[in-house]
């Protein structure tokens, strides 16, 4: 039977393929070593400005988002490598719109640190 034939993970290996997954893509994916870099920037920024409970609340959720939707881009496009070499327009636009997702959170992660920071780094130099 197909179901038979389906392994049952422990919840601990869940977790420890799932930290595996970080490592992977953090050791080889250029753009999540930038977006952790940014992270750990913006981390040490929050605490230098004592940004309060709900900025820290957007603040991690767009450092969470950020890091997740880069990793899921980049398991869409090695699956679409995987099944196909050749060019194919729906490859590419897999491809594309999944780099697409993350520009969009990217901008928008952006805004949310502007609005956050850029009136207490004006503060800081008046």
């Amino acid at each position: 039977m197909a179901a038979d034939k389906q392994r049952k993970h422990t919840l601990a290996s869940s977790f420890k393929f799932g930290f595996e997954g970080i490592a992977e893509a953090a050791a080889k994916e250029r753009n999540v070593r930038i977006h952790i870099t940014i992270s750990v920037l913006v981390t040490i920024a929050g605490f230098v400005f004592s940004i309060n409970k709900f900025e820290w609340i957007a603040i991690i959720l767009s450092i969470g988002g950020m890091i997740s939707l880069e990793m899921m881009n980049t398991a869409i496009e090695r699956t679409v490598d995987m099944y196909t070499k050749e060019y194919h327009p729906l490859a590419k636009q897999a491809k594309d719109i999944a780099a697409g997702a993350v520009l969009v959170f990217a901008i928008a992660s952006v805004m949310i640190g502007i609005l956050i920071f850029l009136p207490r780094i004006l503060a800081w130099f008046n």
